[in-house]
């Protein structure tokens, strides 16, 4: 694995922490603390507790990570658009 590789794993929120940051539980069972990506912050994409994510992490510390993706739940549409 090249020095700049990042592992893409899937995972399940569990906990909302303070400062924007999420408990997630991964599929291969490892759990981490992660943050909002800058591009879901700049378009503020919400997650809540149960919603399926994509976790950036480096092989060099297993127990950070950055949440890039946020699956879409079935039957949540866009919410009521704000002015």
């Amino acid at each position: 694995m090249a020095k700049e590789d990042l592992m893409v794993l899937d995972g399940q929120i569990e906990e909302i922490l303070p400062d924007g940051r999420f408990r997630v539980h991964l599929e291969n069972g490892h759990r981490l603390v992660a943050y909002t990506a800058g591009k879901m912050r700049r378009f503020r994409i919400r997650s809540v507790v149960g919603d399926r994510v994509q976790v950036e992490m480096t092989p060099y510390d297993l127990d950070k990570g950055r949440i890039i993706y946020r699956e879409r739940t079935p039957g949540a549409g866009p919410g009521p658009r704000r002015r």
